[in-house]
């Protein structure tokens, strides 16, 4: 008690004066309807630039639980495509079980690291090997294809970009089937710019043509958007056309992939290496 009255005592004149000061301020607001306004005015401005910040911080939190499930719930979309699933061979046995066995598995992961602006550009997800990531699947975006993994750990993983100079995917035109392979055109380091090889010269090739996936590897299921076809020229020493594409994917603001598991492609390969190449 006596340490309050010492205190009270300490501060009475700066107490006194907001007291005074409050006093006088509620005479001047409840008796001059224009100083009333503009005090009222100016208190929601500065509530409402508070509120409004409070908003934004609370946003930008809440922002990654949102984009997290929704890139759940896209992963759980993509799962549901007839196309992740092998269809039995029906033409000489009958088949009781017509369902299909799943062949691909879309798992949703967050990047946290990416780089676009050398010859050799790596992407790191926040997802690895403790659920379900291994070296050699690919990875695909909302707009299209994005790269192959290439090492994971337990927590992360690992992805050589569509970006990178040895990065090749086996590609084909929708419009007419015909396939060849896909890099990047590393001549301008442009990371929306690949160029489609070995599509012979009398195939028709039209500006906007889309680009996807042959599925001829164990990495990439058929028909996944690479890009489109935006520049085509002829050389007059190749039996091939020069066709430029245009990525699909916009490297620069990846957020959220989906890492794709191919069930057979152990088979696969273990067939395939079996194989003595001559």
């Amino acid at each position: 008690m006596r340490n309050l009255i010492i205190f009270i005592r300490r501060f009475f004149n700066f107490f006194l004066f907001l007291i005074l000061l409050s006093l006088c301020l509620s005479l001047v607001f409840n008796h001059n309807y224009y100083q009333r306004v503009s005090f009222l005015s100016s208190t929601n401005k500065v509530s409402g630039y508070l509120f409004g910040k409070y908003n934004n911080f609370e946003y930008y939190f809440h922002l990654k639980a949102v984009n997290d499930s929704l890139a759940t719930q896209n992963a759980q979309l993509l799962n549901q495509l007839p196309e992740d699933f092998a269809s039995p061979d029906s033409s000489s046995r009958i088949i009781k079980d017509s369902a299909g066995k799943r062949q691909y598995l879309y798992m949703s992961a967050r990047v946290v690291n990416n780089s676009v602006n050398s010859l050799s550009n790596y992407i790191t997800l926040y997802r690895g090997m403790d659920e379900g990531v291994e070296a050699g699947m690919g990875v695909v975006g909302p707009q299209g294809i994005v790269g192959i993994v290439r090492k994971a750990s337990k927590h992360y993983a690992v992805v050589m970009s569509m970006l990178h100079k040895d990065t090749r995917i086996s590609a084909q035109l929708k419009n007419t089937g015909n396939f060849g392979s896909v890099k990047w055109d590393i001549s301008g380091l442009n990371p929306d710019e690949g160029i489609l090889t070995d599509i012979p010269k009398n195939v028709p090739v039209h500006k906007g043509d889309s680009v996807v996936t042959s599925g001829f590897s164990a990495i990439f299921p058929q028909g996944l958007l690479i890009g489109y076809v935006n520049k085509i020229s002829e050389v007059s020493s190749s039996n091939f056309h020069r066709i430029g594409i245009r990525f699909a994917t916009r490297f620069q603001e990846l957020q959220y992939v989906y890492v794709i598991k191919n069930f057979n492609a152990k088979e696969q390969h273990d067939l395939e290496s079996s194989v003595p190449h001559e």
